[in-house]
């Protein structure tokens, strides 16, 4: 049986933060996700391959990110910590880290289009996977 994809803190949705335009879409990335642990439960892949998170992007996970009830699909011992990444005009050239409901919703009301990256992270064996990308703001 295989496990749901975390869903998004109702907070970080895109159809619940106040402000945003509704015209753009949600990139879902489940089907690749679920190919990446097939083919690491096949013995194709390696826990080398798959479990490669940056320190960088653990540290987000650890510090800002928002933990989940889902097991990691790789150890299936600690729940994944989903960390979601803005880019935009007017932000850094390496993206914020987006820590708070109120700083999304903030976001969501400015002005230019910002591109938002959820990714899943395992604080224990480094698994990440992106999950979603959605557009807030714009108006």
């Amino acid at each position: 049986m295989r496990a749901p994809l975390p869903s998004l803190p109702m907070s970080f949705r895109p159809e619940a933060i106040r402000g945003s335009n509704g015209t753009g879409g949600v990139v879902d990335y489940r089907l690749t996700r679920q190919a990446v642990v097939r083919e690491y439960r096949k013995g194709r892949l390696s826990k080398l391959d798959v479990c490669d998170a940056h320190p960088e992007l653990r540290r987000a996970a650890a510090g800002a990110g928002t933990p989940t009830q889902e097991p990691c699909p790789i150890c299936e011992e600690e729940a994944v910590t989903l960390v979601t990444y803005a880019f935009g005009a007017r932000l850094p050239a390496g993206g914020r880290c987006v820590t708070s409901a109120r700083e999304m919703a903030k976001l969501a009301r400015g002005r230019s289009s910002v591109a938002c990256y959820v990714v899943e992270v395992c604080p224990g064996c480094a698994w990440n996977h992106l999950t979603r990308v959605f557009h807030v703001g714009g108006e």
